[in-house]
């Protein structure tokens, strides 16, 4: 779930391609499945349970402005997370961005867990899987995450995978709220801490 209660700050996060994957499996009783066609309902539902858009009505459609037009790829690069009951509580997406000059990376991609199945490792072993098909997809380094400091409990998880928060844009302009960024995630460390 997004944290609202805090001030916004935009992210890049970054990681070296190559570097080992640490490996983290599914709770047994979970399995992992590749997008389908009509799984945009599940993965628009998926997306708003974490607060991601107001409703399923602006999640479906973002996904039909973004990953609509790229049917073939969501097929081997959007992962969800399937529970015993068959239900989809999980998803991320080995995709990819390309900068203004054309310039193409790879991107790790809408990470979510419906709220009640957070804190199961599930979306640690989404991270290992997906990082992984980013490895067998893509060749240039580095792996960009965009996130906000909605998500610092989100940007632990990506620190623990090798992800480091970056002064720059995927485009390599300055990001703007970096300062502001390191001093709001420093404020909550103090929180904790204390």
């Amino acid at each position: 779930m997004l944290d609202k209660t805090i001030p916004y700050a935009e992210i890049w996060m970054i990681r070296l391609l190559e570097l080992p994957v640490i490996e983290q499996h599914l709770p047994e009783g979970f399995h992992f499945a590749f997008y389908q066609e009509d799984d945009e309902v599940e993965w628009a539902a998926i997306e708003t349970a974490v607060s991601e858009f107001e409703d399923t009505v602006q999640a479906l459609d973002y996904f039909e402005e973004k990953f609509a037009p790229h049917l073939k790829e969501l097929q081997k690069r959007m992962v969800f997370v399937i529970n015993s009951s068959g239900e989809k509580i999980g998803t991320c997406s080995a995709w990819w961005k390309e900068t203004p000059n054309k310039e193409r990376y790879p991107l790790i991609h809408w990470v979510a867990v419906k709220p009640s199945y957070q804190g199961k490792g599930i979306a640690k072993a989404m991270m290992t899987h997906t990082l992984k098909l980013l490895q067998s997809l893509e060749h240039t380094s580095p792996v960009y995450l965009h996130t906000q400091t909605w998500s610092h409990i989100a940007i632990r998880l990506y620190e623990y995978f090798g992800f480091e928060i970056s002064s720059k844009n995927l485009d390599g302009s300055p990001n703007l709220d970096y300062e502001k960024t390191l001093l709001i995630l420093a404020e909550l460390k103090n929180q904790n801490n204390s």
